[in-house]
């Protein structure tokens, strides 16, 4: 349920009517507007009639029930768009777009740094790398684990550039909250609810990677899973979705971008690299993510695709990014945004 409390209302009135919600055995999730303070009533929806009664209290406007089941992610719930601040003057879900690039997995101090350099000078905002990887066999690499966590804060120090990688289960959490600015949970575990309870309970900003076949109902209900803990800073990513089709790796699901910034206050971004799978197609599909409503992007980025460790073809070399970036900026201007 939402109560709305009218403009001018009392810090008397609003502070009564916050601990009434929480008397009554409902979590407060609070929104301040530019008029007035909106408070969120989560819980067990069986008593959600004695919520009503609020209606009467000083200062209540009107309480609202929330049809949508992902209740804090809802903009039933936040009209406003949720912006959230990544660190080093660095920001997503405002006029400006974010890009994210780096290489899949972090290989080798030299590796990451000669992509790094490469990034800040192209413009991007944010660098990824891989320090603990998911791989579908046992065989393939897996990641340098801490020693690549230690070399992406390195990097991080050198080009003042805030840093995003994977966290895999709950075990590692806490080591890599230490030395990243912002979690990624992948597509492999976006229903993993342990996990996202966990990354929930951290202050840090998290990345959620849209499943494989996963809708978009519940991709905002993994949200819920990480809102309802009390980190409220989460960055939906489509990276496309498994569908009949073989000429890409994944059907990027474009219309995913307008669909859930009507049904969300989260800022969105794209991943046109796993969507594809192909280098090739990364650009033309970044350009179309921007002119769809994406407020970001994340590309992969390595210097030497051809000796890449993990996702080599669908990896750009810092040239084509450059290019990219070039590119981004007229669509970015066309639709009236800034990169």
């Amino acid at each position: 349920m939402i109560i709305s409390m009218k403009k001018g209302a009392t810090p008397q009135e609003i502070s009564h009517v916050r601990k009434l919600i929480e008397e009554l055995g409902y979590k407060v999730h609070e929104s301040q507007g530019s008029e007035r303070m909106v408070f969120g009533a989560i819980g067990d929806e069986r008593s959600k009639h004695r919520l009503t009664s609020l209606e009467a209290q000083p200062g209540v406007e009107k309480v609202i029930p929330i049809l949508a089941p992902y209740k804090l992610a809802s903009r039933e719930t936040k009209q406003e768009s949720t912006v959230i601040d990544l660190g080093h003057g660095v920001k997503v879900g405002n006029r400006k777009l974010l890009v994210i690039a780096g290489p899949c997995a972090v290989e080798s101090q030299d590796q990451i740094m000669e992509v790094a350099a490469a990034m800040k000078e192209c413009g991007a905002h944010m660098l990824r790398g891989g320090a603990f990887k998911p791989r579908t066999s046992p065989y393939a690499f897996q990641g340098l684990m801490n020693d690549g966590l230690y070399l992406l804060a390195k990097a991080r120090e050198a080009y003042s550039l805030p840093v995003i990688t994977e966290v895999m289960d709950t075990a590692s959490l806490e080591i890599i909250s230490e030395h990243a600015d912002c979690l990624q949970v992948g597509a492999r575990n976006i229903q993993n609810f342990q996990l996202l309870k966990e990354v929930g309970k951290t202050r840090k900003p998290v990345l959620l990677k849209r499943g494989m076949s996963t809708t978009i109902e519940e991709f905002l209900m993994s949200a819920e899973y990480v809102l309802s803990n009390g980190n409220h800073q989460v960055i939906l990513c489509e990276r496309g979705i498994r569908t009949f089709e073989t000429a890409t790796r994944n059907t990027l699901d474009l219309s995913a971008v307008p669909v859930l910034k009507e049904k969300t206050h989260l800022p969105v971004i794209v991943d046109p690299s796993h969507g594809t799978g192909h280098a090739r197609y990364v650009m033309p599909m970044a350009y179309a993510a921007v002119a769809a409503g994406a407020d970001g992007l994340m590309i992969e980025v390595h210097p030497r695709p051809e000796e890449a460790l993990s996702d080599g073809p669908q990896s750009l070399r810092p040239n084509e990014f450059k290019h990219l970036m070039e590119g981004l900026r007229r669509i970015a201007s066309a639709v009236d945004r800034d990169i």
